[in-house]
């Protein structure tokens, strides 16, 4: 009897620290807006934490806003992550240099956050320094501790990473969308 009754909360102490880091984790993640990626394998939505990095969540929804997106291709493909973002992307006769572009507007800050690169962690690319991302974007396809404190996490996949896992080099992204926090 008081082995069942010690199973029995130990059962329900998991059950509670369970709930609360679900529940923080969730508080985290509903501070900013949603994007939308409709590609041609399917939609991914992805929920920005305005919160974490400001200025960089402003700057993608202000690129979504002016289409900047809107029939790129992602122009890497890896097991560990896929990446677009690179208006070069558009024109299948400059793949040699796909990934070298961007909106030529860098952030200027580096907004490193507590956030781990675990799957479905969606980061901005850049090329040694945090503070020069630009226009790209990765979604990570498994954990890459490695990149911890290297580069700004700006969302979190909540819908679409099997998509994501089908995703293919220069497969397009037809739309990009903002969905702003609450709405359907």
């Amino acid at each position: 009897m008081i082995m069942r009754k010690s199973l029995t909360f130990a059962i329900g102490v998991l059950v509670l620290v369970a709930t609360v880091a679900h529940a923080q984790a969730g508080r985290g993640a509903a501070a900013g807006p949603v994007l939308v990626l409709d590609t041609v394998k399917g939609p991914i939505e992805i929920q920005l934490f305005a919160s974490d990095a400001p200025k960089s969540v402003e700057h993608i929804v202000g690129l979504v806003k002016r289409s900047f997106y809107r029939s790129q291709r992602f122009h890497r493909v890896e097991p560990t992550l896929v990446q677009f973002g690179d208006p070069q992307s558009r024109d299948m006769t400059k793949q040699g240099s796909w990934g070298t572009g961007s909106s030529y507007n860098p952030i200027g800050v580096a907004e490193l956050s507590k956030r781990t690169h675990v799957r479905g962690t969606v980061g901005l690319a850049n090329s040694g320094n945090p503070k020069t991302a630009d226009s790209q974007l990765y979604i990570m396809k498994a954990p890459s501790p490695s990149l911890n404190g290297k580069h700004v996490i700006v969302g979190q996949v909540i819908k679409g990473m099997d998509v994501v896992d089908k995703l293919q080099y220069a497969d397009m992204i037809k739309l990009v969308a903002i969905k702003e926090a609450g709405q359907k």
